[in-house]
């Protein structure tokens, strides 16, 4: 046996700790929040943990609170993600032109995204709002006596959350998408111009190619956070007639910690768990067909 074959335990004892941590902090707590799903958790009512198989599934399925939240989790995600990819598309693209105060505009465009969601949120809460928001004063300055109740309305309510979301997440997406313009040789622009190749043709046979590994490859990582994203909703919606705009990831937390029923909490994790693997999944098949 050589030397290198004894030693062959040393790198696995060397992240071993590493192992441990992440075990106990990343796959204890899915293992469990799966087993919990199975089990009748509801404190108030005297739950003591025991089997009931599929009766927390069973119950999302004629609750209409888990409907409404599963709704508007798949809309503000899809159409989240739908702007975030676009608008920072066009917002790198500007990022990356040659113009006098270009790294000052770099720097500021970020300052949305430095901000906290729950400040981002109650401040946003605070210019929706129908009686003193800024919003309303703008609009008002066009039309006259013009006032609406933004957060009250379902339809418009949703509006406000997305907006809200791309206005501080856009310029950390279009700053990585920068990161991938940058990486164009400009050599390859020139002989395209040189060829005939107007600026748009330029960007959907050389800009955008070489661009979409890194977009899709980001829109994993947004996707989920759009999913699990209950911070904004909870700032500019709690304490009101806001069903309508309630989450997944919210609903959890008002199960778990308010009507303390771990188990069918557990559950709609679980659920939540699944849509993250399904929309994550189509990022990374959009991935690879860029790839190929």
């Amino acid at each position: 046996m050589t030397k290198r074959n004894k030693k062959w335990w040393l790198p696995w004892v060397m992240i071993l700790p590493v192992i441990l941590v992440r075990g106990l902090t990343t796959l204890y707590p899915v293992i469990m929040t799966f087993i919990n799903s199975f089990r009748d958790m509801d404190v108030i009512r005297g739950g003591q943990g025991g089997f009931i198989g599929l009766q927390n599934y069973i119950r999302m399925l004629s609750d209409d609170k888990i409907a409404t939240s599963m709704e508007f989790t798949i809309i503000f995600t899809v159409v989240s993600m739908a702007f975030h990819i676009i608008l920072g598309i066009c917002l790198a693209l500007i990022l990356n032109m040659k113009f006098k105060g270009k790294k000052f505009l770099r720097t500021i465009v970020l300052i949305p995204w430095a901000m906290p969601m729950i400040v981002a949120g109650r401040a946003a809460r605070w210019g929706f709002n129908g009686q003193y928001g800024f919003i309303n004063d703008l609009i008002g300055k066009f039309i006259d006596n013009f006032h609406f109740d933004w957060l009250v309305n379902v339809d418009t309510a949703r509006i406000a959350v997305i907006l809200v979301d791309l206005w501080k997440d856009i310029p950390y997406f279009a700053i990585l998408v920068l990161a991938a313009l940058q990486y164009i040789p400009g050599d390859i622009y020139e002989a395209a111009k040189i060829d005939g190749a107007s600026s748009i043709k330029a960007f959907f046979s050389i800009t955008l190619p070489n661009i979409m590994k890194t977009v899709m490859s980001i829109s994993i990582f947004f996707t989920m956070w759009r999913v699990t994203n209950f911070e904004l909703v909870y700032a500019m919606t709690s304490g009101g007639p806001y069903d309508g705009t309630s989450v997944l990831s919210y609903r959890i937390l008002i199960e778990a910690f308010n009507n303390l029923n771990l188990g069918y909490a557990s559950a709609i994790a679980v659920v939540l768990f699944l849509i993250m693997l399904i929309l994550s999944g189509l990022n990374v098949a959009g991935m690879k067909k860029f790839s190929d």
